[in-house]
């Protein structure tokens, strides 16, 4: 029996592929309990640098966290350090999405705080998105490309 080497290494790729663990930052299915009073997300002190900044690259492209306030001449750039900028963001991405403890985990390197983060002219939000003239379905289609992301990474890791 003649076997097509092409189609093995197809069987064997598929199999590889098949292992490979999906890692992702996103907060965790849970219970969803809510803190009492105003309270915010930022970044937890002593994570490794490298976990902290795959979460911060989480939060500002598939969290689709507003993150322009940290980016060059933004005013929460100063200071100028990773714990700082992805407090922003992990921040305004809890924010945004409900205030609850699971929207705070970023892969376990974010924390609650009751202490108010702002400094300066950088206010951390403490509500939802800001009010556009969007219509009311703008958040459905935030929840829309959030689940295409993770539908579209478990296609490609099947």
């Amino acid at each position: 029996m003649m076997v097509n080497p092409a189609s093995a290494m197809e069987v064997v790729q598929e199999k590889v592929e098949s292992t490979v663990p999906i890692t992702t930052l996103s907060p965790p299915e849970g219970n969803t309990t809510f803190l009492e009073g105003t309270t915010w997300c930022v970044a937890h002190p002593g994570v490794l640098q490298d976990d902290l900044q795959n979460a911060l690259d989480w939060a500002c492209g598939l969290g689709m966290a507003d993150c322009s306030p940290i980016q060059k001449n933004g005013v929460c750039f100063e200071p100028d350090t990773l714990l700082s900028h992805a407090s922003f963001a992990f921040n305004n991405y809890y924010q945004q999405n409900g205030d609850s403890d699971i929207a705070c985990n970023f892969g376990g390197t974010a924390t609650l705080t009751t202490k108010n983060p702002s400094y300066g002219s950088c206010v951390y939000p403490t509500s939802g998105p800001a009010p556009s003239s969007s219509p009311p379905l703008s958040n459905l289609r935030l929840v829309w490309w959030e689940f295409f992301g993770i539908l579209l990474l478990l296609y490609l890791f099947k």
